[in-house]
């Protein structure tokens, strides 16, 4: 019998890759008041710069153990104990000028000023486009009074909680929230989830892991025994060998599962 049931937050819960996508859209549209630039493809170019730069930095391998990818790096302040994240913090400034400086290069525009500017509009046009999936607070809704409820996100400390507070309405649902920055490592690894059962003080036969990742928040399930619900909204590939035990397009899907 399930007991506790642990979310993943970013494309689970929130729509962070609608959030990230209408950041830039407006961004890049900015850009067009100084030039004759595709928003689009300017977009592009400063995703490709973004990934390819954060990659060089030290801090690199500790945003892979985190779950940290780049695009939040373009808008996180990393305000967080420790010194890898006291290390992002000091480079992050950099971090944006440069991958937007970098894309607009790209389109043969040479303007540090620009690149300034629109890193710094990137910041503020994520943080007015907090999207949730509509399902979401109907089926937190329905859950609360039944079962434990886990939100075990990667990612730094601040930037999730930034998250949380654009969207106040998600945190109370929770009994127990994990970040990974907080905790010292993040999802697949089996400690993680361990530490949520801990919690929960359940079994993994009784915590049932929700999630969009494969990689992260089903494969790490599968460590620990817990059964996991991989949520496939875009209709993605299976993978060969991480299995999830059961796959649905809609949050609403949990409640003949949960019935079983």
């Amino acid at each position: 019998m399930i007991k506790a049931i642990i979310f993943d937050l970013d494309d689970t819960l929130l729509w962070d890759k609608k959030s990230v996508a209408t950041a830039f859209q407006k961004t890049c549209e900015a850009a067009t008041n100084s030039y004759d630039v595709d928003p689009s493809e300017l977009e592009a170019a400063v995703r490709e710069e973004a990934r390819a730069l954060y990659e060089t930095y030290e801090t690199y391998e500790h945003t892979k153990l985190i779950g940290i990818n780049p695009f939040e790096g373009l808008w996180g302040t990393f305000d967080d104990a420790g010194e890898s994240f006291q290390k992002m913090k000091e480079i992050v400034p950099t971090y944006r000028r440069e991958a937007w400086t970098r894309g607009l290069n790209r389109l043969g525009i040479k303007d540090a000023k620009l690149g300034s500017e629109l890193a710094e509009l990137f910041i503020e046009e994520r943080k007015k486009s907090p999207f949730v999936y509509e399902e979401t607070f109907q089926v937190l809704d329905k859950l609360r009074n039944d079962y434990q409820l886990v939100l075990l996100t990667n990612g730094s400390p601040s930037l999730q909680n930034t998250k949380l507070e654009i969207t106040p309405e998600i945190a109370p649902y929770f009994e127990h929230i994990i970040i990974s920055g907080g905790f010292g490592i993040g999802k697949p690894d089996r400690t993680i989830f361990d530490h949520a059962l801990e919690l929960c003080d359940v079994k993994p036969s009784q915590a049932l892991m929700v999630g969009d990742n494969l990689m992260t928040d089903i494969l790490g399930a599968s460590y620990v025994g817990i059964p996991s619900v991989w949520i496939n909204r875009e209709n993605n590939e299976p993978h060969n060998e991480i299995k999830p035990t059961y796959e649905i397009e809609n949050l609403e899907e949990l409640f003949p599962i949960l019935e079983k």
